[in-house]
């Protein structure tokens, strides 16, 4: 691939997948809209998948080439832009209330699946299998966020008399079409960006670490964020938040373990690292939630310094 096509297809497959992506939460935000599922709902089912699509297509199509360092590093790298940026981001904006679902269910269950990542990546060291994401693994990772998503769906049915907000809604027939020419963008836009990403990294001597926590993790979480901010303008919380812990859910669950499910992969060290790092901060964010109950304006700006620090450290160390 020639050096500037190289740099074209990344753009053209950014272009599909963000638009992929805004046309899938579209479609499927309205046919959740039509069936009256509540706002909390929405978030951490609906958009929180298809936000977070743009990882699943870019993970699976990595794991599917080889690229093993990239698959990991794309999920820890989203969900560490996610929580601080994202997150962060809209309480700079205005103070980010938090569901008493989200506090006691969500984001509890969100650090949780990230100590079963951990232990899976782990569990080789003591069976003599090194790091990684072996298939059973990533089976049993995959059939938690089922299981997970038909807790949600029975959660919403039985409070589907709480979404009585009248927000405006596409046709069901306009609903489909819509969220089926974003699976279309967003499958094709991922492949594309996983081939210009790599060759990309190749050229600069960049290893595949780096290039999934920073290019890949942001252009592919680009969606979260623009759905988030726009949702905590609109005074959209439960929706912005779901976003959020549900993005980082399915992209632990759903992309690195569905990933596992189809291609097994390695796992390197400083991805470990990267886990623990990401562990360590949810906690503390999670601390701040259940002693404040909503993200106020000082601790996001902190949250985005955070991501900053983290990003500066991932840097050096590679160039170290």
């Amino acid at each position: 691939m020639g050096s500037v096509l190289m740099y074209v297809w990344l753009l053209v497959g950014f272009v599909l997948l963000i638009k992929g992506a805004d046309l899938f939460v579209d479609g499927s935000s309205s046919i959740a809209r039509l069936l009256k599922v509540p706002s909390i709902v929405v978030g951490l089912t609906i958009v929180a998948m298809g936000t977070s699509a743009p990882e699943m297509a870019v993970s699976v199509s990595a794991a599917i080439k080889g690229s093993n360092d990239i698959v990991i590093s794309n999920v820890l790298g989203s969900n560490m832009f996610n929580l601080l940026v994202v997150a962060g981001g809209c309480a700079v904006i205005k103070n980010l209330p938090i569901s008493k679902d989200l506090k006691r269910r969500d984001f509890p269950f969100s650090i949780i699946v990230a100590l079963v990542l951990l232990l899976f990546c782990a569990d080789g060291l003591f069976i003599g299998g090194g790091l990684k994401i072996g298939r059973i693994e990533g089976i049993v990772m995959f059939a938690l966020l089922i299981a997970y998503l038909v807790y949600l769906v029975f959660a919403a049915i039985k409070n589907r008399t709480e979404a009585g907000e009248e927000i405006k809604v596409m046709s069901p027939l306009k609903s489909v079409i819509f969220t089926l020419i974003g699976i279309a963008g967003i499958a094709f836009g991922g492949d594309m960006v996983v081939d210009a990403a790599t060759d990309i990294a190749k050229t600069f001597g960049l290893s595949d670490v780096i290039i999934g926590l920073t290019i890949l993790a942001v252009g592919t979480s680009l969606p979260e964020l623009v759905t988030s901010l726009v949702a905590t303008r609109k005074g959209e919380n439960d929706l912005a938040m779901g976003n959020v812990i549900g993005s980082n859910i399915f992209n632990i669950l759903g992309v690195a373990g569905l990933s596992g499910a189809i291609s097994p992969y390695s796992v390197g060290h400083l991805s470990i690292i990267d886990l623990c790092l990401f562990i360590a901060v949810s906690v503390i964010i999670y601390i701040i939630v259940r002693m404040r109950n909503k993200i106020e304006r000082l601790p996001g700006i902190a949250m985005v310094l955070m991501y900053a620090a983290y990003m500066v450290y991932a840097v050096m160390r590679e160039i170290m």
